[in-house]
């Protein structure tokens, strides 16, 4: 199964027995472990609830990111209703679940709050069946909750117009896949001198390469490595989201992949990838974290002012980064209120310093949030 020069890692008379320059690793794994510790720090500072909010929020990151690296997009109100009714944070009126929602949230989670649990051939195939509860991939039906059978041809990674196809990457065929998930999931669950985070980024390159379901195959294995960071971290709550960063960086993530699996095993090059691309993610979760104490002090200052549903509601969408400028037609829309009901309550919220009018101009008065420090 040759393709040109190379052979897949998978038919090497080494595998899977990986290997990697620890000493060039060294500085990346420091530099990632000393954000992850400062991050840490500050949350213990922030208090119970503002840690539920900051879980929330990168669980959300992560549940929408790992589905959109495959080109699915869920609705966010969903996914972060979805989520906030499983870990029993209150964020007020719960948005419809949908039922293509519920599955990935169901895996994350599982994968997060119990990473101290053993992985299993068991649970995987029940992250598997959650992704697809109907048994169909788009309009393809898969075989559901079992390995991959490779009835119709070998697993391979394609892109391209059909009849000018190109393989990315051939898995291991489906006769072997007991065999290799089994020392597989022996490797996770063993206990080993391996730097967590090493064993994080192997994980997840591991099951990539293995492919074992017909579809599905790289969101359970982000969840994958989000379980070990977690078995890494030492917490159950999740405060930074490697799936929201591997998103930003998809062409990367599939090149390196790639090109990974048709070299040696020596792997040093993905796993210097893996701890760049987690120093970047932990940094944004500081971002995260900053807007989570800004909404905080708001609501804090603003205790005092009565607000109806509909103003509680806008004022919140400005607080997460409303898409674009707010205007009185927006809020009437997302409200589903009149024009004039719209403009009764940004004027009053004007008139309490709330909102101020728009320094940027346009066609359409556009309304921002007061800087509270300047009220």
């Amino acid at each position: 199964m040759k393709c040109g020069e190379y052979t897949y890692i998978w038919e090497s008379d080494q595998w899977p027995n990986w290997q990697f320059d620890m000493v060039a690793l060294a500085g990346p794994l420091s530099d990632v472990s000393r954000e992850q510790g400062r991050l840490m720090g500050r949350l213990a500072d922030v208090g119970m609830t503002l840690r539920d909010q900051a879980s929330l929020s990168t669980l959300t990151k992560d549940v929408l990111k790992t589905s959109e690296i495959e080109g699915e997009h869920l609705n966010v109100e969903s996914v972060r209703s979805s989520i906030a009714r499983r870990l029993g944070v209150d964020i007020g009126a719960l948005a419809p679940v949908e039922r293509d929602v519920d599955g990935v949230v169901d895996m994350i989670i599982d994968a997060t709050t119990n990473s101290h649990l053993s992985l299993s051939e068991e649970r995987l195939l029940g992250w598997h069946a959650s992704l697809f509860p109907i048994g169909y991939s788009g309009l393809s039906p898969i075989t559901v909750g079992h390995w991959r059978d490779d009835a119709t041809g070998p697993m391979q990674v394609v892109s391209g117009p059909i009849g000018r196809q190109r393989v990315h990457f051939e898995a291991p065929p489906a006769q072997r896949l007991n065999q290799e998930v089994h020392h597989f999931l022996d490797w996770i669950n063993k206990p080993s001198d391996m730097a967590p985070l090493i064993k994080a980024g192997l994980g997840h390159l591991w099951f990539m390469t293995l492919h074992p379901f017909d579809d599905g195959n790289g969101r359970i294995a982000r969840a994958i490595g989000d379980l070990l960071l977690a078995r890494a971290d030492g917490s159950s709550q999740r405060f930074y989201s490697l799936s929201a960063q591997i998103q930003r960086e998809r062409t990367a993530y599939y090149t390196t992949l790639e090109r990974t699996q048709k070299q040696s095993m020596d792997v040093t090059d993905w796993l210097m990838w893996f701890l760049t691309n987690l120093h970047t993610a932990v940094d944004q979760a500081h971002d995260t974290l900053d807007g989570i104490l800004s909404k905080a002090r708001f609501w804090q200052h603003w205790a005092g002012i009565p607000l109806n549903e509909r103003q509680s509601t806008m004022l919140n969408k400005l607080l997460d980064g409303f898409d674009g400028k707010l205007t009185s037609r927006k809020w009437a829309v997302i409200n589903k209120c009149s024009s004039d009901t719209a403009l009764r309550d940004i004027n009053e919220l004007i008139t309490q310093g709330v909102l101020c009018k728009s320094g940027a101009g346009g066609r359409s008065t556009s309304y921002e949030l007061k800087d509270i420090h300047c009220s």
